[in-house]
């Protein structure tokens, strides 16, 4: 028994020592993160409070909203508004339009982008670096810049329509859409491509697998992460943007094919000094609430998205 006392090493003192401080300096309060804290909780309630007024103004009458409190609830929780605005201010209709330019806009921009993206990111040719850069020459060009030009070019494009050409058409508000968003597209995409291992690529070479094949059954489904992330991007962008619509959709008769933040624009405007507040705030919740709502579906997707190109 002596022997075995004296084979087993004693602890030393210092290491329960070394617990304890290092117990008492994770103890401690980091004045950076403490006020790091206090301005994230700062940036989520300058974030969240505006989004919690119009939910709530959205049930109240004129006179609750400029006489009653601002964030009070309100006295009535009726749907009215919600029904006013979807039917008699046509919010139905241009929320359908919407949905219908914004999804074969997000298809066109994410299939030609992931496309240009992967040639420019795994492919070595003459021109490359040259195409690269016009496509992100097109992130430092101004959108109003391009207004005019825009307009005669539609205006000029003889199509079988009402209209005589792409003005007023949403054919034509989704081939603009694509090009506003194909220059942060390709940009994001070919960073993304860039990271992904080229071993897989080779040995589905050394298999047969052929260009097309290749793309499709091996790198879209390892980029699926980044494609996630910037189809998101692209959709809230999209969604979302009022200049582009304002000129593309500003042909004669175009009033049945507005999206919905020109329909939200003439509901203010139209009324004049008599508008209905809460049937504005109605719709503009109606614009809102998807975005949050995809938003809060994929977030998981977009931060591994943005993260794993980072990393490589």
């Amino acid at each position: 028994m002596s022997n075995l006392t004296e084979a087993v090493p004693a602890v030393p003192a210092s290491k329960p020592r070394a617990a304890g401080r290092r117990s008492q300096r994770g103890g401690k309060v980091n004045p950076l993160g403490a006020v790091a804290h206090i301005a994230l909780i700062l940036w989520a309630l300058a974030t969240a409070g505006p989004l919690i007024w119009v939910i709530l103004a959205s049930f109240k009458n004129n006179t609750e909203l400029f006489l009653g409190k601002p964030f009070a609830l309100p006295h009535h929780f009726s749907f009215s508004t919600y029904a006013h605005a979807w039917s008699t201010a046509h919010i139905g209709q241009y929320f359908l339009n919407s949905v219908i330019v914004v999804a074969f806009s997000t298809a066109g921009t994410m299939i030609l982008g992931a496309m240009a993206a992967y040639v420019l990111a795994r492919y070595k040719f003459i021109g490359n670096r040259i195409i690269y850069y016009v496509f992100i020459s097109g992130l430092a060009f101004p959108t109003f810049m391009a207004l005019a030009p825009l307009f005669g070019i539609l205006q000029n494009i003889k199509v079988p329509s009402d209209s005589g050409s792409l003005l007023g058409t949403q054919v034509g508000l989704i081939l603009v859409y694509i090009a506003y968003s194909l220059s942060f597209t390709v940009f994001f995409l070919v960073a993304f491509f860039q990271t992904l291992p080229k071993e897989i690529e080779e040995a589905a070479t050394v298999d047969g697998a052929g260009h097309i094949r290749r793309f499709w059954q091996i790198m879209m489904p390892m980029a699926r992460s980044g494609l996630v992330s910037i189809t998101i991007f692209n959709i809230v962008g999209q969604w979302n943007q009022y200049l582009l619509p304002t000129v593309v959709m500003s042909g004669p008769g175009s009033d049945s094919k507005w999206v919905l933040t020109q329909g939200i624009a003439n509901i203010s405007t139209s009324a004049g000094y008599h508008a209905d507040w809460s049937t504005l705030f109605a719709a503009l919740t109606l614009t809102i609430l998807p975005m949050v709502v995809v938003y809060a579906i994929f977030q998981r997707q977009i931060q591994s998205g943005l993260t794993s190109g980072a990393v490589k």
